[in-house]
Parts: C-alpha cells; sequence; structure tokens
C-alpha cells in the first residue's frame, strides 16, 4: 500500500480522487523507473553490445507507460482541480529523465504550503 501523506489529502473531496491520485502516482513512478531503464539499461545494451531487443521490450513498455501517465495526468489534473501550469509542468516531466519523480516532490511540497 502507498502511503501518501497529509499533504495530498487536503486537496481532496471524496475517495475516488484519493484513488486516483494513488494510480497516478504508481504510474508516474513506473513510467519514471522504465525511462531510466530504457536510457541507462537499454539503450547501451543496443549500441554497445548489439542486443536491439532491450529497447524494443522496454520501449514499448515505457510507450505505454508514457501514454497511462498523460492519461491520468490529465485526470487528476482534472479532478483536483491543478491550474494549466501545473497538469503542463507534469506533462514536461514525462519527457525527463527523473522528471516524474521531481513532478511528485513538488507536489509533496506545493501541497504542505497551502
Amino acid at each position: 500500500m502507498i502511503a501518501i501523506g497529509p499533504y495530498f489529502r487536503a486537496n481532496m473531496e471524496n475517495s475516488t480522487m484519493d484513488k486516483g491520485l494513488k494510480r497516478f502516482i504508481w504510474i508516474s513512478r513506473a513510467e519514471g523507473i522504465s525511462f531510466l531503464l530504457l536510457l541507462g539499461i537499454a539503450m547501451p545494451l543496443k549500441y554497445a553490445f548489439a542486443m536491439p531487443l532491450a529497447v524494443k521490450y522496454v520501449g514499448w513498455a515505457h510507450g505505454i507507460l508514457f501514454i497511462a501517465y498523460i492519461i491520468q495526468l490529465l485526470i487528476v489534473g482534472i479532478k483536483l482541480k491543478w491550474d494549466e501550469l501545473r497538469i503542463l509542468f507534469g506533462g514536461i516531466a514525462a519527457l525527463l529523465p527523473f522528471g516524474p519523480f521531481v513532478f511528485e516532490r513538488s507536489l509533496k511540497r506545493n501541497s504542505k504550503s497551502e
């Protein structure tokens, strides 16, 4: 079970948002890890050791997780009434290594200050 803490609960109106945010956090972490695996393991295997299948399978998994991340970002952003800038930042974060982790941390920090 994931502990999301009181910093997220302050902005929630009902349990469906709680579930949606938990789902977003799980997808965000999985997407971030898959991106790091793609860049840090699969790409070197492809180019240094001529093993292109690693990129094929890790890239495929990362692509599905990326799409799920964007969809869940929009769902949670709308339900929690995030402003457009926060949703845009979350989308840009998905394009950067370690971005989803930084975005999650910024959500925690912003929720504590609200």
